[in-house]
């Protein structure tokens, strides 16, 4: 199934994830929106309530989130973060993060910003052997390594270097952002 992701919001989430970055701190979004007529569209980047670190970023008051897409008949579709320091790429914590989402809506990805090198990563966990090897990996402490003879997550961009063609479509549509942190 196609993703139709809007470009809009990547300047919007750079300017709001500002402030963090100046700070080493990573800021993380949620893609949702609806499915239609077969294809995933992203209509909005919700910002919710947030701790974060340089190398880590998790949500927070998760109710004010569900209670915000229910709301609106949104789905996830996905999410985004920072790495205010580091190239694009995706880290252990990103990788099991990530598997929730993906579990849950196949076509999910885990987008990375890399404003201090300008890199946008658009990415989802290889099934297999990805998504089984994460969903089993039971290393200990929250960064670890992982088999470098397998390949876990690929670009899920349309015209990425895939060894399919990736789901996720760039277009240039209006997106709505709520930041969440502010209430």
């Amino acid at each position: 199934m196609v993703l139709t992701c809007s470009c809009c919001w990547v300047q919007a989430f750079e300017r709001i994830a500002g402030p963090n970055t100046e700070r080493n701190l990573e800021t993380c979004g949620i893609l949702a929106g609806q499915i239609y007529r077969g294809e995933l569209y992203t209509t909005h980047l919700i910002i919710p309530k947030q701790t974060s670190t340089s190398d880590t970023c998790s949500t927070e008051c998760e109710e004010e989130l569900v209670m915000y897409q229910h709301a609106r008949s949104l789905t996830t579709l996905g999410w985004v973060h920072t790495h205010p320091t580091q190239t694009c790429f995706m880290s252990s914590v990103d990788l099991h993060t990530h598997l929730g989402y993906q579990v849950m809506l196949d076509e999910a990805v885990a987008i990375v910003l890399a404003p201090r090198y300008g890199e946008l990563g658009v990415y989802r966990l290889t099934h297999p052997p990805g998504l089984p090897f994460i969903a089993q990996c039971r290393e200990p402490g929250a960064f670890h390594p992982h088999p470098d003879h397998l390949e876990l997550y690929v670009s899920a961009q349309a015209g990425g270097k895939v060894h399919d063609v990736g789901h996720v479509v760039f277009v240039d549509q209006p997106v709505h952002i709520k930041d969440l942190r502010a209430l």
